[in-house]
């Protein structure tokens, strides 16, 4: 269950009003938890040491003190936890028929007399029910034990070895006792472990380092929302620079996913989340680069250098011949993506500054280009992401001139011809491949279906846990 809670909590205290990411699990969800629960369950009771248990047993002539120890668990059976949605609250936990077969060492003391043998214990349908309620504690999930309880049907203990013939008899004080000490120690036992996860929760960051330049901050916005068919988490998604964050000009939409039970697992970006990151990498001065001559492929007609480009600009070739060029390309505005009805929208506004590179090594300014371009696309899940963009406008303008007034008609046509024939057939190759869905180690996304919505993309999901193929 913590490594499930995790794993909502990654796919998943602002300034905006509405949060940019929420996850929903929905009742799908729920059983194939509880699946992977049941495995879990077993394998990690079959791997913890049981502490040994000490007492005594009046045999009528005496007291024969006794220790169980070394005790394993080598066989248990159960069927499936069922969980259950409670509206508002959070989940019920029922695990029934949980059978345990264990095995270990005892050895006895009456006066002088010490004996040891082995011994078969047998605890049968082990009745566990546990209510568990979520909660919002300062933008973490929280996870708090409400009530639990539970009972033993019944258990069996065959002594093997030295003197133990004598003690058979006494087997029903020892399923009494043993009985007792198993029944009393479930529940603390589970408290115990929600609060170690409370506790993880709560030590989780909120901020998330992406790289050098930017971090995701994921508070939960709201209390958990529970309905009797899904558990929802509304969280903030919004990147910031981390050298100086700030908020972007442009605020969170709501948007509401619907829960469907065809699929395990629901998360959903608005757009406000793409955008952020774009704003904060803007304001970080990442999107920018120098475009220098000794980057340019031999084999490209294009080439930085005043002669060339004099074909577009007449006067550049009589004002400085023949000398080499620099450009720096920069977005002028936060690039925004939209999302409407399976199109992906992305607008880029632009400037290239190009400047003449002298002799020296310095430079001197031109002239500014801005450019105003949109694009529209797509995306889908097979194995991959994968998805594939086209121009859908382009508009070139002359934002400032050092060496008088030209046109601009050529070299729109030949910035077009670049984008459509360079740029974006290398793009599209590289989306065609596509990359793989974000996920927890231990667990990998199936059955995905990607739909882009207005204002936000979802992505519905099963979660399939690879360490037990449930």
């Amino acid at each position: 269950m913590q490594r499930v809670i995790y794993f909502l909590m990654i796919f998943t205290y602002t300034y905006a009003d509405h949060p940019a990411l929420k996850t929903l699990l929905s009742e799908k969800g729920l059983r194939g938890v509880s699946q992977m629960m049941s495995v879990r369950i077993q394998s990690k009771l079959k791997t913890t040491p049981l502490p040994e248990v000490q007492g005594g047993v009046d045999i009528g002539i005496g007291t024969v003190e006794y220790t169980l120890s070394n005790m394993q668990v080598v066989q248990c059976s159960m069927p499936d936890p069922s969980l259950v949605f409670l509206e508002g609250t959070g989940v019920s936990v029922e695990v029934s028929q949980l059978t345990l077969g264990i095995t270990g060492n005892w050895r006895t003391k009456f006066g002088i007399i010490h004996d040891s043998g082995s011994f078969d214990l047998a605890v049968y349908n082990i009745q566990i029910d546990t209510l568990l309620q979520l909660g919002d504690k300062a933008g973490h999930l929280s996870i708090t034990t409400v009530s639990c309880s539970a009972d033993i049907g019944g258990v069996d203990i065959q002594f093997h070895g030295g003197a133990s013939f004598i003690f058979q008899p006494f087997v029903s004080h020892f399923k009494g006792k043993i009985s007792g000490m198993i029944r009393e120690k479930i529940c603390p036992a589970i408290q115990q472990a929600i609060s170690e996860l409370e506790r993880n929760l709560q030590e989780m960051p909120v901020n998330i380092p992406v790289d050098k330049y930017i971090y995701l901050s994921v508070p939960l916005t709201s209390s958990p929302a529970v309905t009797g068919q899904s558990f929802e988490l509304d969280i903030k998604g919004e990147f910031y620079s981390r050298s100086s964050p700030s908020e972007p000009p442009f605020s969170a939409s709501v948007f509401e996913v619907q829960s469907t039970d065809n699929y395990m697992l629901s998360v959903a970006a608005s757009e406000f989340f793409i955008n952020s990151a774009a704003y904060a990498f803007l304001s970080s001065g990442v999107l920018q680069i120098n475009i220098r001559e000794d980057m340019i492929p031999k084999s490209s007609p294009i080439h930085l250098n005043t002669s060339q480009f004099g074909a577009f600009i007449p006067q550049l070739r009589t004002l400085y011949p023949d000398m080499e060029m620099q450009v720096l390309l920069y977005a002028s505005e936060t690039p925004l993506v939209s999302f409407s009805s399976g199109v992906i929208g992305v607008h880029v506004l632009a400037a290239a500054k190009f400047s003449a590179v002298k002799p020296d090594g310095t430079l001197l300014p031109l002239f500014t280009l801005n450019v105003d371009a949109s694009f529209n696309g797509s995306a889908r899940i097979e194995k991959n992401l994968t998805g594939a963009f086209g121009m859908k406008n382009l508009t070139l303008t002359v934002g400032s001139s050092e060496i008088g007034d030209f046109k601009t008609d050529s070299l729109k046509t030949m910035l077009v011809v670049a984008v459509k024939v360079s740029v974006l057939p290398k793009l599209n190759a590289a989306l065609k491949i596509g990359f793989l869905l974000p996920a927890l180690p231990g667990f990998s996304l199936i059955n995905s279906q990607l739909l882009v919505k207005n204002g936000f993309v979802a992505i519905f999901t099963d979660v399939e846990d690879t360490l037990t193929g449930v």
